[in-house]
């Protein structure tokens, strides 16, 4: 069963709990409503405490009136996106230029939801949902006790996964509505000013700019200011049975040195083991999960060591790469007969290429079978630009086989961490915004930051 099918088989059961639970009286029994598969969820647990927390009322009318007038930004920034958006939209369909289908236009990701959004992960998610929630709606009720309207309870929806937030203030003093006792509307004074309502219901978007922001500062701060650079280089395979694979060294490591000497790049590997003998030994500091430590290994035969091949690190969707299945982990080796085994003489070749020129090109799989593909070169993004396209992205420097059994590459760690630290001061220019905005689904160069998790995570300490 594939995700789609078990995340709806998930939500199946659970909407037939919930319809079950609701007809036995069970939900109302607790304070909890069903509209379909959603539950609101009341408590006036809390309550007492927001009397407590809106004893400042200048700063919180302060605060509230802030987020009235960056709330009036926010609308018309918002406004001008969608206008943007609709002209993008409508020029492409005049010019029969609609986007190739891809990860960043797929039904999935048009909804934030954490776990059906591929760049939302589902923990990390449901987290800063909560938060999001939580403070928003805490903002509402700490400004109606704020401007003296009484609040009747809080709670969140939830259909599965909690999907919105709500703090329910007395109508009848918000709005002046209320019910006579016929139980017909009857209008009575209203209690609430218009500037008292505006600052109540700027309260939560206000709220969650600072959340923002906050986040912001700690990230770009403490964090950024704490993590560093392991190294450049790691370990893109092992050979089956060799030195290294004995010792324990596994693919995905991290080479931080090698006898008495710091590595970043892979040719400073290269270069001191050229210097070595054959049949001595080496100490190779590896890490793995941020964990040093330290193998002993002889270094075996050079007949096999030097370039590799370009390590493939990921596919643009929609390209040509795709459509001939290429895939992450494979290693590019020759186009028509040419050695294309580091950067310099792949992007020479290409240099020499033409759209719709058909190209065979030798891999190497992660499971070391070499196999020929043939496939038609794309157009290239760049519009001015006459030369084919692939679409791979690859790393600094080609795959190298060394001689200890294992194959290194590497990832622009150091670099990557540089252009983070140095976003802050790009957000003068519109350029800065749009990175910053689009940073967990495009990255710096389409890639997408999935934050310092998985693999990313392998190359900075702490």
């Amino acid at each position: 069963m594939d995700t789609t099918n078990l995340i709806l088989a998930i939500f199946l059961v659970y909407w037939a709990a919930v319809a079950y639970l609701n007809k036995k009286g069970v939900l109302e029994k607790y304070n909890i409503s069903a509209y379909g598969p959603i539950l609101m969820i009341r408590t006036v647990r809390g309550l007492a405490l927001l009397d407590k927390l809106a004893k400042p009322r200048r700063y919180w009318r302060v605060f509230a009136n802030t987020g009235i007038v960056l709330m009036f930004i926010g609308m018309f920034a918002m406004l001008f996106i969608v206008i943007l958006s609709d002209i993008a939209l409508i020029s492409s369909l005049t010019e029969n230029a609609m986007p190739q289908p891809g990860k960043f236009n797929e039904a999935r990701n048009v909804f934030l939801i954490p776990g059906v959004n591929e760049f939302i992960p589902l923990t990390w998610g449901i987290i800063a949902l909560v938060i999001t929630l939580v403070v928003h709606e805490f903002a509402h009720a700490i400004l109606a006790r704020v401007e003296d309207i009484r609040v009747k309870s809080m709670g969140i929806l939830f259909a599965l996964v909690p999907i919105g937030g709500f703090a329910e203030p007395d109508e009848e003093q918000l709005f002046g509505e209320g019910k006579d006792e016929f139980g017909s509307p009857a209008i009575n004074e209203k209690k609430a000013t218009r500037n008292q309502r505006a600052r109540i219901l700027a309260a939560g978007v206000m709220s969650n700019f600072a959340v923002a922001l906050i986040a912001f500062v700690l990230f770009f701060g403490p964090v950024l200011g704490a993590v560093a650079p392991m190294s450049d280089t790691m370990v893109v395979d092992v050979k089956e049975d060799s030195v290294a694979d004995i010792a324990g060294i596994e693919k995905g490591m991290v080479i931080t040195g090698i006898d008495d000497r710091e590595v970043r790049y892979a040719n400073d590997v290269v270069a001191y083991l050229n210097k070595t003998e054959t049949g001595s030994t080496v100490t190779l500091k590896a890490a793995k999960d941020r964990e040093i430590r330290e193998y002993e290994l002889k270094v075996t035969d050079r007949q096999d060591t030097g370039d590799f091949g370009i390590y493939i690190n990921d596919i643009v969707d929609g390209s040509p790469a795709e459509r001939s299945n290429l895939e992450k982990g494979m290693f590019l080796l020759s186009i028509n007969n040419v050695t294309t085994q580091t950067p310099e003489e792949f992007v020479n070749f290409m240099n020499t290429t033409t759209a719709g020129q058909e190209v065979e090109i030798e891999v190497k799989t992660p499971e070391g079978e070499n196999e020929i593909y043939t496939l038609t070169l794309g157009q290239h993004p760049d519009g001015n630009s006459e030369k084919g396209f692939l679409g791979v992205y690859y790393g600094t420097d080609g795959v190298k086989n060394i001689p200890l059994g294992l194959s290194i590459g590497e990832y622009p760690a150091h670099e990557y961490l540089d252009m983070l630290k140095g976003l802050p001061s790009m957000l003068t220019g519109v350029a800065g915004w749009v990175i910053l905005l689009g940073l967990p689904i495009i990255g710096f160069a389409g890639e997408g930051f999935p934050g310092f998790s998985g693999t990313f995570a392998q190359f900075y300490e702490p």
